[in-house]
């Protein structure tokens, strides 16, 4: 009988819009090697590979069939740990989602609600908000990456309204003289939401006219890299009040592999472009502003927004030591200040290497991203390889040997 603590599964690729076509795409790559009989359709974007036990997309188990979601029903205790059902009140789902994203368009602008927020919202629309817990969620870089996060400092928006006359047009004399005037969160509100709430004509003429600028007068912008920003997200999103919201008003962010950013709820953001490791508390909720054909909620978004406008650095999720892990590999362990997940990384630099790792008192889903090795837990060694995807079980002792010189594996879990 297989190993019931260290189990092989299969997630489930979404082709969103905005993710990268066919075999170019690291979901594609992921999801066909992790499980043969999807077939890479060439034409599709493969956007968000799940691994988790949402209903919307659940994990199933490789050699049974079975939704993970399932098995974790028929003995909680055993699969979650006794400390995880009870804290987060479970009984047949993981508290977290494990996402691998391909980004070849910028994303929605959106944002996230808290758990109250959710509540309220979904209550209220079942439809656009289906989930009544709350979406903090972290972004690990395994290529470069780019993407808006949180409000630009105060003084760099006002530069951009005294310096471009477009954005001052957009919103009003009196809007824009009163944030000049007294920049401060409350004026950042008001701000916001005149931008939001501009009407689609002076959306369309006042975003020609930006771009315009940013081809013209380049030497306006605060940033040298928002002229080429506003105009490749204009040929993605033509005239798109995401240009105002996102380019002018956001932080623009740029991680390298390996860099992390965790994102609160009710923080603005939108990722650009790259490859990451995604995780989340298990929700679907999103508010969106910008660069989206789907659903828009302004109101909740003004309203509902911190207006924190922290600098790029203070959004970053630096790794921290892993001391339960041992052996020749690098553990880095992402530990964002929230109770649903944290996660780890673990580098090999070497063949032949071997590294062990204690047990942890919850669950866990990994995926190999890139090389091959093996993983164990003392029971079954099972093939590793970049797209496999794995359950551990609360408490289990798991060892990894690496085959190849650039073995990597992320394991995202939940401790109480």
């Amino acid at each position: 009988m297989p190993s019931q603590t260290l189990l092989r599964v299969i997630g489930g690729p979404q082709n969103y819009a905005w993710g990268k076509l066919g075999s170019s795409s690291t979901v594609a790559q992921f999801a066909h090697a992790n499980d043969p009989t999807v077939s890479i359709d060439e034409s599709k974007p493969y956007a968000e590979l799940w691994m988790g036990t949402h209903p919307k997309v659940p994990t199933i188990i490789a050699n049974s069939g079975e939704k993970l979601a399932d098995l974790i029903s028929s003995d909680p205790a055993k699969f979650l740990g006794t400390k995880v059902a009870e804290k987060f009140h479970l009984t047949n789902e993981l508290p977290f989602l494990f996402k691998v994203l391909s980004i070849e368009k910028v994303l929605s602008i959106q944002a996230h609600p808290d758990k109250e927020l959710a509540k309220k919202l979904r209550a209220a629309d079942p439809t656009n908000y289906p989930d009544d817990n709350h979406k903090p969620e972290m972004a690990i870089a395994i290529t470069p990456f780019e993407a808006f996060c949180g409000f630009k400092p105060l003084l760099v928006i006002k530069d951009h309204l005294e310096q471009i006359p477009e954005f001052r047009e957009l919103v009003g004399t009196k809007i824009a003289q009163s944030f000049i005037n007294s920049p401060s969160k409350e004026s950042l509100k008001l701000l916001f939401a005149e931008v939001m709430n501009s009407s689609d004509e002076d959306i369309e003429k006042y975003s020609q006219l930006l771009v315009e600028r940013s081809i013209q007068e380049p030497q306006l912008f605060s940033d040298k890299r928002l002229p080429p920003l506003i105009q490749k997200l204009n040929d993605q999103f033509p005239n798109d009040i995401g240009l105002f919201c996102g380019c002018l008003m956001l932080n623009h962010c740029i991680l390298s592999t390996g860099e992390a950013m965790f994102l609160q709820a009710c923080e603005p953001h939108a990722y650009i472009s790259g490859d990451i490791m995604e995780c989340m508390a298990a929700s679907d909720n999103v508010i969106r502003a910008g660069f989206t054909p789907k659903f828009k909620d302004v109101k909740t978004l003004v309203n509902y927004l911190t207006y924190s406008t922290n600098n790029v650095e203070e959004q970053k999720q630096p790794p921290a030591p892993f001391p339960r892990g041992t052996g020749n590999a690098k553990f880095s362990l992402y530990d964002p200040p929230i109770d649903e997940f944290s996660v780890l990384q673990v580098e090999f630099s070497e063949s032949n290497g071997k590294a062990l790792m204690k047990g942890i008192d919850g669950p866990s889903i990994a995926i190999v991203t890139k090389g091959k090795g093996s993983i164990s837990d003392g029971e079954e060694t099972l093939d590793a390889f970049a797209g496999a995807v794995y359950y551990i079980a609360p408490n289990t002792e798991t060892t990894l040997n690496s085959v190849s010189d650039d073995f990597t594996l992320y394991r995202a879990y939940c401790e109480a």
